[in-house]
């Protein structure tokens, strides 16, 4: 008797297709998404309108409200989106560095090369920070949750490493960290300040900051 072998995968293993209509969905939020993209970084968050929106994707302002609420929770779209990307490339970095300086250096030199190439929309995003809802702060600080996690753990392998004290508080220098490295975009903003003058300007600033807290 000749045995036929089946090979049988299961569900979760093939690729899931989409329908011609779920396609054209992902398809058309795509396009608000670039459009949107394109016109805030142009315009800042408050000169860009859903009209203008949808005419730059070609659409109609109907077709955006079929995938978006309203232009907040679009541009918080694309907010998330460029956080991911961050994160990602943050992570590597961080795994390549030696020292904690070499670590917090390398985080922040993915974020403000990845900011200054498009600083208008940055400064959309810090002028939206102060007047977005209650629920919009607490999901854009779950996003930065990520970022500070990779802050922290550089610090705790500087102290595993010895070359930060082991009583320090690891949480307040995180904190204190990040709002210096997010003060200095107005640097770049206002003054024209190149990926590499802001990186300069921070390694100065961290040498201060953890003049305390060397081993």
């Amino acid at each position: 008797m000749s045995f036929v072998s089946v090979n049988i995968e299961s569900a979760t293993d093939s690729p899931v297709k989409l329908t011609r209509r779920a396609l054209a969905k992902q398809r058309t939020r795509e396009r608000v998404l670039a459009a949107a993209r394109r016109l805030f970084s142009e315009r800042g968050y408050e000169g860009a309108t859903i009209r203008d929106i949808a005419q730059a994707a070609g659409m109609s302002t109907g077709a955006v409200f079929a995938s978006f609420a309203d232009k907040s929770e679009l541009f918080e779209e694309i907010l998330t989106a460029d956080y991911e990307v961050i994160h990602a490339q943050m992570t590597q970095a961080s795994r390549n560095a030696k020292t904690v300086d070499e670590a917090l250096l390398g985080l922040f030199a993915v974020a403000y090369a990845f900011h200054v190439e498009q600083l208008p929309l940055l400064r959309a995003s810090i002028a939206v920070s102060w007047t977005r809802s209650e629920a919009a702060e607490r999901r854009a600080r779950a996003d930065l949750k990520h970022i500070f996690r990779l802050i922290g753990e550089a610090l705790r392998r500087g102290v595993e490493e010895g070359q930060l004290k082991k009583d320090i508080d690891a949480k307040l220098l995180a904190e204190i960290t990040w709002d210096v490295y997010v003060g200095n975009y107005r640097r770049a903003i206002y003054d024209g300040w190149s990926v590499e003058a802001l990186l300069t300007r921070l390694s100065e600033q961290l040498k201060v900051i953890f003049a305390g807290a060397r081993a």
